[in-house]
């Protein structure tokens, strides 16, 4: 393997590049911390020493004084008799027109949508060389009658070019004359505008000055509602989302998309998102799965920052904000009732519904597809793990009662991504008609791993390919997925930084922490286990917690600038260690990354730099904290990480396939397909090599993947859209067979005499497990227990029981509804006065039902259903609690 590095260096000396000033608005300073403020003083160098002497508001002066960022007053919501008040502001104020009108070049057509915003990904944009000021702009027709307000934005920093945008809120008007014109002012003329627009009193009067420019062609239109199918493949750390479009998905596609290529017809099409963390903004092809509070003043109308903004925000206030920032929101699928407490950056709180913290989230994903595809999407396909399939379905049916939520040709995770594979041999006709295969999937996303199998047959019939699929749900880890990966790269991180600012920049060996040479840990793992490989790690980390202490949690009784600064350690070198993951893993070309300051600009054939705007850890030193600016002069190369992960990597592995392979059952599978962002790393495939030919093997990294989205993480959305477009064309007749997996717990109870009596065995197939204990009738509590196949407790259910909720029933309604699960047997030997909690499976779901069924009065009463999953949540680790 080659060595590829990792450098955290700042450029010193003749190397010195000019760099243009950081500018910052008073609201963004009233953000930060004392402790910000002060950095930003040393990092700008504004006053020297004296920084330290400097209250609050002394800094704040300072910075206001130096670095001061004019602010434009832009128009960006609807405001009650706003229109009203700027027509009338026009007619009565509009005199002088400026000189040059004719330089400013503007689009020749353009399309707005009501209830659209339009953005940079629209590219309508202006150029003049004018001088034009950012400002609003508005259109108007030959009547002056105002029919929409839109923004000009600077294009970075090239002089002259201008992005047109407008925000979704702010009404378009159709009037009976569409001859339209643009109004471009000066920016004391749009400010003016801005208030006449925003407050309901009477302006003093003024003279406008303005350029007007006609427009050639302009159409506003409403959004058409479509027939495509948008599929969302709703990930632990992020997502993804796409429709397959065919020409016929509107009326009327935007000719302005298909031009710029945002469109593509007959072809899928993937929602793109714009990266607001660096100060280059691009647009990728996956939103971070992250949610902040923006405003919760008002407790009935919270306001959050999704994907890309809400990590902006994180990393904008120095990550010491007091905003709630919730990562990992997939795991709530068991638990999306629960009420959670919330706070803004003003410290203002409230009480939110984890179902309308995932609603926003979700929302927000739909919008952008309807957006950039310009429709109104009204049919869903949210992918999800195999083994929760059922309970994602319910979950999102009911937080998007609007939508309908795709569930009889709704794919799981692997499912999808087999698809994919499938349709790729009939692309290729590289499949034996009617040939069984059989395929092994494994899917390693950002928190979870999950092994699937299956068999599947593809026969060529007479009008379409008839499809045979039977799958089966082999095993899990919902606490290993990418984030541990960046975990392990950060406990390193830190290790070494720790040394270095407290050993006279001595650095760390990976040799000195896991003193096991590469070629013997996978024996190592086998003979000792996974822990024994990370044990001197292990120690190491929990010594450099007193250097660089990241533990934020165990600062919650300290200083207020103590916790703020422990909380900055660890979120910072997290957002370090996943930038470093994601420049390793990402492709082959570049063989060395190192971090470095803005404005370092020397380049190498295989050099990636990656610049750290800020730089700031705080370090323990004789009880106190002390804050290091200086880059530290450490090189990570691949060879390290690759060691670090290796024996996690391997574990996982061995867990779920070690049975396999012991069995011989691995040389069935024709296919062993691995899927999910992290299976990009070249340790998952040599792992598997210890029990598996790599020649079947199906892991690619395309050789033109090099873009911010990797193959391996389309591949589920893919196959997802390939299976509905295909059935929707009739190209294909799919028969899927979910076979019910086989249970790892055993489910228990205690009768009266404390007998533990066992409901559900451990190692039966879902679809066949049930058992039952009773109780009198009008018992309000029954304890059920959740075991491992070794017997050890996982987990304690309480089911409360209620007598309002019951009504009475036939047995023929409960076998109409229950079949099997609750046999007629079990339910003529209950006695007057008995109530017994019958416990199932639906075959589907991952847990059980707990259905009560009494006789009073020799009447059948029917209880209250509850499910109880298996895992409270999708993950139980938590990478952002504060204890790491």
């Amino acid at each position: 393997m080659s060595k590829m590095s990792y450098k955290l260096y700042l450029q010193k000396g003749s190397r010195d590049v000019q760099q243009s000033e950081t500018t910052y608005t008073r609201d963004e300073l009233m953000e930060m911390t004392t402790f910000q403020l002060r950095n930003i003083c040393y990092k700008e160098k504004l006053v020297g020493s004296v920084v330290n002497n400097l209250d609050r508001e002394g800094l704040l002066r300072t910075i206001l004084r130096f670095r001061s960022a004019e602010e434009s007053l832009f128009i960006e919501s609807d405001v009650t008799g706003g229109f009203e008040r700027i027509e009338a502001a026009l007619h009565t104020y509009l005199h002088t027109p400026l000189p040059g009108a004719d330089s400013i070049k503007i689009p020749a057509r353009m399309t707005l949508y009501a209830g659209l915003a339009v953005n940079r990904q629209d590219g309508y944009r202006v150029e003049s060389a004018q001088g034009l000021a950012e400002s609003n702009v508005l259109l108007v027709n030959d009547y002056m009658e105002l029919c929409g307000i839109l923004q000009l934005r600077k294009d970075g920093d090239k002089p002259g070019h201008y992005w047109l945008l407008a925000h979704k809120d702010i009404p378009l008007r159709k009037t009976v004359n569409q001859s339209y014109s643009l109004l471009f002012f000066r920016k004391q003329d749009s400010d003016y505008l801005y208030k006449a627009y925003s407050e309901d009193k009477p302006m003093p009067p003024t003279n406008l000055h303005y350029y007007k420019v006609p427009v050639a062609d302009l159409e506003i239109r409403e959004l058409e509602e479509t027939d495509a199918v948008l599929a969302i493949d709703f990930g632990t750390s992020s997502t993804t989302a796409g429709a397959f479009l065919d020409h016929q998905y509107v009326t009327a596609p935007s000719r302005n998309d298909l031009l710029n290529g945002r469109i593509k017809l007959n072809a899928i099409n993937y929602v793109s998102f714009p990266d607001t963390t660096q100060k280059a903004e691009e647009w990728i092809e996956v939103l971070p799965t992250v949610v902040s509070v923006a405003d919760c003043s008002s407790p009935h109308d919270v306001r959050f920052h999704i994907g890309y903004e809400a990590l902006r925000q994180m990393k904008k206030n120095g990550y010491s904000s007091h905003a709630t920032v919730f990562m990992g929101i997939k795991r709530w699928v068991n638990s999306y009732h629960k009420l959670e407490e919330v706070m803004d950056g003003q410290g203002n709180t409230a009480m939110v519904k984890r179902s309308d913290i995932l609603r926003h989230y979700l929302l927000h994903v739909i919008q952008m597809a309807e957006h950039q595809f310009k429709c109104r999407f009204r049919h869903l396909h949210i992918t999800s793990p195999v083994k929760l399939k059922t309970q994602f379905i319910e979950m999102f049916t009911e937080i998007l009662p609007e939508y309908r939520i795709e569930t009889e040709d709704a794919l799981d995770e692997g499912m999808a991504v087999l698809f994919n594979t499938i349709a790729d041999q009939i692309d290729k006709d590289s499949f034996l008609d009617g040939e069984t295969y059989q395929a092994l999937v494994i899917d390693c996303g950002g928190g979870t791993t999950d092994l699937s199998s299956c068999r599947f047959r593809i026969e060529d019939g007479h009008i379409s390919y008839r499809i045979d699929i039977s799958t089966t749900y082999e095993n899990g880890d919902t606490n290993f997925g990418g984030n541990n990966i960046t975990y392990r790269i950060m406990q390193f991180m830190k290790i070494v930084f720790a040394d270095y600012y407290s050993k006279g920049r001595h650095t760390t060996d990976i040799d000195q922490l896991i003193d096991i040479p590469g070629s013997e840990i996978f024996r190592h793992v086998d003979e000792f286990g996974v822990d024994s490989v990370y044990e001197r790690f292990e120690e190491k980390y929990r010594e450099a917690e007193a250097i660089l202490p990241t533990c934020y949690k165990a600062y919650e009784n300290k200083s207020r600038d103590d916790y703020q600064r422990v909380r900055n350690n660890f979120h910072f070198l997290w957002d370090l260690a996943e930038q470093m993951k994601k420049e390793f893993f990402r492709q082959t070309g570049i063989l060395r990354n190192r971090f470095t300051t803005e404005g370092e600009q020397r380049q190498e054939q295989d050099l990636k730099l990656t610049a750290v705007e800020r730089w700031v850890l705080s370090i323990r030193e004789d009880g106190r904290f002390r804050d290091v600016y200086d880059f530290p002069d450490v090189v990570f190369n691949s060879k390290e990480i690759n060691h670090l992960i290796k024996a996690d990597i391997y574990e996982i592995l061995r867990v779920f396939l070690d049975d396999f392979y012991q069995e011989g059952r691995l040389a069935d599978f024709s296919i062993i397909k691995l899927t999910g962002q992290s299976c990009r790393i070249d340790v998952f495939r040599e792992a598997l090599k210890e029990f598996v030919p790599g020649r079947s093997i199906e892991f690619r990294q395309r050789s033109e993947e090099t873009g911010k989205v990797p193959d391996l993480k389309l591949s589920c959305l893919r196959g997802a859209l390939r299976y509905q477009s295909a059935k929707k064309a009739g190209f294909i007749e799919a028969h899927i067979i979910n076979h019910a997996p086989v249970v790892p717990y055993s489910v228990t109870a205690f009768t009266h005499n404390r007998q533990e009596r066992v409901l559900i065995r451990s190692q039966e197939k879902l679809s066949q497990v049930h058992g039952a204990i009773s109780r009198p009738f009008g018992v309000s509590e029954v304890e059920f227990f959740l075991k491992e196949s070794d017997g050890l407790l996982r987990k304690r259910y309480l089911y409360t029981d209620d007598r309002t909720h019951y009504k009475p029933v036939l047995y023929e309604d409960i076998r109409a509804k229950y079949g099997s699960h609750i046999p007629q047997e079990e339910t003529d030997s209950i006695q007057n006065g008995e109530v017994k909690f019958f416990v199932f499976s639906g075959g589907s779901e991952w847990g059980f039902h707990v259905l009560p069924v009494a006789r009073q009065n020799e009447q059948l009463l029917l209880g209250k259903k509850v499910f109880c999953a298996f895992e409270s949540d999708l993950s139980e680790l938590d990478f952002f609690d504060g204890m790491k």
